[in-house]
């Protein structure tokens, strides 16, 4: 049996894993990298890439970034967070804001660092990127249009420094000659972030009580949930567009048949989302994009499953 003190310290360490969302991260490592070995770097051997030092240290440092950012936010959130997520809140209440603040700073500095060892310019890139998101979670966010871009653009900051890793040193002729990659690149990242500004709409629907208790400006707040609905039914449609591109012009694998189910998933989003009033149809939306996102990430491995295989006959023969 535990003792009272060390069931008090398990609480405090689940109610840190929930503020950093730690279930996150793992999907957010894991999905730089199966970016960089099928789609930014697919010339490379999966093993060279997975053994970059330099890459580790941005992957890393791109993940705890990101786990600070969600300290931060939930900083900022606690109160909006009592109304919209009640249950989440208490637990999350665990752990003082002191607390909080300190593992913020920690992390920081533990993600400059790693971020140094790369480069200075990399260090300048993530020192940006850690104040974008202090910026956005102590102002940005209670803004209409612009809280929802900015979250979206810093979603997919970490995959555009992988790209930077990768396409930075290339001379103009060299990007000249990678345009059909970066036009897949591009299309892979223009529906990405497609769904992530959608997630970020659904969660300014779901989350109105809170916003409007605690003066946040969002969409439906100031224009009302019918425009917010008309924008996310027209930010589904333009999902079409990088679909087009990837499974028709473009050579996706197998991926292609994430992308079918994914619009069909989609239209059904929609009919449910026209008729969703309540907080819980909302949420229901919500883990639907978040589905998606998550089964995209491990889908990569369909553009071409046989670096897979390999992988696992290199494993067993060695």
């Amino acid at each position: 049996m535990l003792s009272r003190k060390q069931r008090l310290l398990l609480k405090k360490i689940l109610s840190l894993f929930s503020v950093v969302r730690g279930y996150n991260i793992p999907v957010i490592i894991l999905a730089q990298y199966l970016s960089a070995i099928f789609i930014l770097a697919p010339e490379k051997r999966a093993l060279d890439i997975l053994f970059d030092g330099d890459l580790f240290l941005l992957v890393f440092a791109s993940a705890i970034t990101i786990a600070s950012g969600y300290i931060i936010n939930n900083f900022y959130d606690s109160q909006k967070d009592l109304i919209n997520r009640p249950n989440k809140s208490m637990l999350d209440r665990l752990v003082s804001q002191a607390t909080k603040l300190k593992v913020y700073f920690g992390l920081n500095f533990l993600a400059a660092a790693m971020a140094l060892l790369v480069s200075w310019k990399v260090f300048l890139f993530f020192s940006t990127y850690i104040f974008m998101i202090w910026f956005y979670s102590h102002k940005i966010k209670k803004y209409a249009v612009v809280g929802n871009l900015t979250a979206t653009f810093m979603a997919v900051i970490p995959f555009f420094a992988i790209t930077l890793h990768y396409y930075y040193n290339l001379s103009f002729e060299e990007i000249i000659s990678y345009r059909s990659h970066f036009a897949v690149i591009f299309a892979h990242a223009a529906f990405l972030s497609l769904l992530l500004l959608i997630r970020e709409m659904i969660k300014d629907l779901e989350n109105i009580k809170g916003d409007l208790a605690n003066d946040y400006r969002t969409i439906p707040i100031r224009f009302g949930v019918a425009v917010s609905k008309k924008i996310i039914t027209m930010l589904v449609v333009l999902t079409i567009f990088p679909v087009y591109l990837l499974v028709a012009i473009y050579e996706v694998g197998y991926m292609d048949i994430y992308f079918y189910i994914a619009l069909i998933i989609l239209i059904f989003f929609l009919m449910y989302l026209w008729k969703a009033t309540s907080k819980e149809q909302y949420l229901v939306l919500h883990n639907i994009l978040k589905f998606l996102i998550v089964s995209g990430v491990f889908c990569i491995v369909l553009i071409d499953p046989s670096v897979l295989y390999n992988g696992k006959r290199w494993i067993l023969a060695s």
